[in-house]
């Protein structure tokens, strides 16, 4: 199984750590995109490649130039694509954990071979200080990370918008969403928004706001823990609005409380299974031992536990599956920043 990596990124960030790792990064295209038949990868890609450019110079993200950067050195189509596509699912929780202090576990499912085998962790850094990402070579945002000492925070995707009814106008509604998300929103990606967080938020309480503030290209799920037993908090995004609700949460792909217009992704069966079961272990015990059906499920690629309490600690773990319709398996040895990080600094 693969070791998972901790590189110190603090100068120079997500450039910087692609830079270290270009061959990772071309690696895990590969290992990404092999469905997809080569005759036709590279003049596809490249014209997305020109829209998410297009895109992006509107933006109001100040990351636009590090991508870019990024696309400079790889060198190959896809590089502005893959950071602009989305995470498929996720099921995630905030709860106190054994120690008192909160707890966040999260998994990501996304259907792409590659993520589990070549998750990285990038030691990064901003004014507010330094945070552990987890991400991959490439990777310009955030979506997983904790910051010691302030906070810890996770992105779950959020419902999709419907203006019809049934699954026949399901590809229309997702078009559409897509096409005001490209072509009329200039907010931010809710990764680069979060990386904006985490370099530039003192606290639990900075984070909150930020994230509640800034507009937003497309609806988003924020789920954050801080240092104290009652920082626990859900960020339900739209473009322009924010509802923050605290306290103890599970998050899967839908609004907490359901809302008219709006599809929760996976099913409503799916997602509330999900929570379920991840509401049914209480923090402590092995780690991970919540990674079992249905939240590990067969577009599982990562599960992490972190808390920002004291010195901060996180864990996180890979996984592949063998076919589209099988059960992963852990394609990464465990990954415990406690005993990574010392073995770095020396």
């Amino acid at each position: 199984m693969n070791v998972i990596p901790l590189l110190d990124v603090r100068r120079g960030g997500p450039v910087a750590h692609t830079r270290a790792r270009v061959a990772a990064a071309v690696a895990l295209r590969e290992l990404c995109l092999a469905p997809i038949p080569r005759w036709s990868r590279d003049v596809c890609l490249s014209s997305i490649d020109h829209i998410a450019a297009k895109w992006l110079r509107s933006s109001v993200s100040t990351y636009g130039e590090d991508l870019r950067d990024v696309a400079r050195i790889l060198g190959f189509p896809g590089a502005l694509t893959l950071n602009m596509s989305y995470l498929f699912a996720c099921t995630t929780s905030a709860a106190p954990g054994p120690n008192g202090a909160p707890l966040l576990r999260r998994s990501l499912d996304w259907p792409f071979d590659g993520l589990g085998r070549c998750v990285e962790i990038a030691w990064q850094s901003g004014p507010a200080g330094d945070f552990y990402n987890v991400t991959w070579p490439g990777a310009v945002g955030v979506l997983s990370a904790m910051a010691p000492g302030r906070f810890c925070a996770v992105i779950n995707q959020a419902p999709m918008r419907r203006r019809t009814r049934g699954l026949i106008g399901l590809p229309y509604d997702a078009m559409l969403n897509l096409g005001n998300a490209l072509m009329r929103e200039d907010g931010w990606p809710p990764d680069h928004l979060l990386r904006l967080a985490f370099e530039t938020c003192e606290s639990f309480e900075d984070a909150i706001a930020l994230l509640s503030r800034e507009p937003l290209a497309r609806p988003a799920l924020f789920t954050l823990t801080g240092t104290r037993p009652d920082e626990m908090a859900v960020v339900e995004r739209t473009e322009r609005e924010a509802l923050v609700l605290r306290g103890h949460a599970t998050v899967a792909n839908d609004w907490q409380m359901p809302r008219q217009g709006w599809n929760g992704r996976m099913g409503l069966e799916n997602n509330e299974a999900r929570k379920a079961a991840m509401r049914g272990f209480a923090p402590g015990g092995p780690a991970f031992r919540w990674a079992v059906p249905p939240v590990l499920n067969a577009t599982t690629r990562l599960v992490v536990e972190m808390s920002a309490a004291g010195a901060g600690d996180l864990r996180a773990r890979g996984y592949e599956a063998a076919s589209w319709n099988s059960l992963p398996t852990p394609a990464t040895r465990d990954f415990h920043l406690r005993d990574a990080a010392p073995a770095l600094a020396a």
